[in-house]
């Protein structure tokens, strides 16, 4: 059975769904004020792989992405290019998805973007405002933590330290991976010149990212989600608000499994424009590396472990999935066309659903793979066993999507 690290409760557990008919995803999507650089891609591909092993397991899934395109980044990048923050998200929008496509990724059933979600936003910021948990200030709304029990559980963070003097956060993001202590904001309110405004039922503005996510999932999904995940570094401040501002208006826990994907890094460090060292999936096209070798290098590392970016580190993955195709090769000319031997298919299957059953271990998965290729003697098995071990590698390429 599928076991994963479940960041709420911070241990493994075993799968289970909240409804056996569905099993219900919401993931964090790009922030559309740039273009997604292949550690935004790293994340959206582990939840791609997530998808593709829970189908391959016989789950029905049900996934939504939330779409960012209005925040103050948003609004700065528009100012600066001049243009508009619609058409600044739509362009973004429009290389996502066509790298998404790139690199086989699965669209979403739901995609929804926070600028279609501003009603439900601000319906959601009426009711915590009702229930006492939000308040107005100086044109905005802000959500007062201490206001909801177990807040900051997800994180883990020492509400002891919460200070008593009040303290309002008003950016959508702050840099670095600290916690704002204090109160976060909902709604921006707009004045003379302001940008991204609009009249709703509490007035006129726009709501923050922390409202966004909970009011894009109270939309599609009616009941616990099954599992949310993203970034690691949407564990600072990002879930934890997002928890808080949905589980007041809603008696029941966001999501029953939290995941979240770790840090790539480039040459060892951050990936920043100060340092100009961001790297997009175009870049390694330019390089020379296929689709196929991308995602195969964005995805041949356990989820939860840093991944470094490198031209020794990508080398060295591609040189491993281009062994393994020619090693392959060996066995397709032994099975010739004789049909597939379903025993043997199965106990390729079997190694490879044991690593991916220990919390999605997609290296070890596919090393097993290899080192079944490597350690069997063509010469010596019958064709339809040979042709069995190809269909069991087909089948697991039904989620790796990068051997054939």
């Amino acid at each position: 059975m599928l076991r994963l690290f479940n960041t709420y409760g911070k241990k493994i557990e075993t799968f289970r769904p909240v409804n056996r008919k569905v099993t219900t995803i919401f993931t964090c999507g790009p922030s559309v004020y740039q273009r997604s650089h292949i550690g935004n891609f790293r994340t959206f591909l582990f939840e791609d792989v997530l998808v593709r092993y829970l189908e391959f397991s016989g789950h029905n899934v049900k996934r939504g992405m939330t779409v960012t395109d209005i925040e103050d980044k948003a609004i700065e990048e528009a100012a600066k290019r001049k243009t508009t923050v619609e058409r600044l998200a739509d362009e973004n929008i429009r290389v996502f998805i066509r790298e998404m496509k790139l690199l086989k990724m699965k669209m979403p059933d739901f995609m929804p973007r926070a600028s279609d979600n501003v009603e439900q936003a601000a319906g959601i910021i009426k009711q915590l405002l009702a229930r006492g948990v939000a308040y107005r200030y100086g044109g905005n709304i802000y959500f007062d933590p201490t206001k909801f029990p177990g807040f900051g559980r997800l994180y883990g963070l020492d509400m002891a330290r919460w200070p008593s003097e009040k303290r309002r956060f008003q950016k959508d993001t702050y840099p670095g991976m600290r916690w704002n202590r204090g109160d976060f904001i909902l709604w921006h309110g707009c004045g003379p010149g302001d940008t991204g405004c609009m009249e709703t039922e509490i007035g006129k503005g726009r709501p923050s990212w922390n409202v966004q996510d909970p009011s894009m999932v109270a939309r599609f999904f009616s009941e616990t989600l099954s599992v949310y995940c993203g970034g690691i570094d949407n564990l600072i401040r990002h879930h934890d608000y997002s928890r808080a501002v949905l589980e007041s208006v809603r008696p029941y826990p966001m999501a029953r499994f939290w995941l979240h994907c770790h840090h790539l890094h480039v040459n060892g460090r951050k990936m920043s424009k100060s340092r100009g060292n961001i790297v997009y999936t175009g870049t390694l096209l330019k390089e020379g590396y296929s689709p196929d070798e991308i995602r195969f290098f964005l995805v041949y590392c356990h989820y939860r472990e840093d991944l470094n970016y490198s031209g020794k580190n990508m080398n060295s993955a591609v040189s491993v999935l281009r062994d393994f195709k020619n090693r392959l090769r060996a066995f397709r000319r032994r099975a010739g066309t004789s049909p597939a031997d379903q025993t043997t298919a199965d106990k390729v299957k079997k190694i490879f659903m044991r690593e991916m059953d220990n919390d999605l271990n997609t290296k070890a998965a596919f090393d097993g793979l290899r080192d079944l290729l490597s350690c069997t003697d063509t010469d010596l098995l019958k064709p339809k066993e040979a042709s069995g071990i190809i269909a069991g590698v087909k089948e697991t390429d039904r989620v790796f999507r990068v051997i054939f």
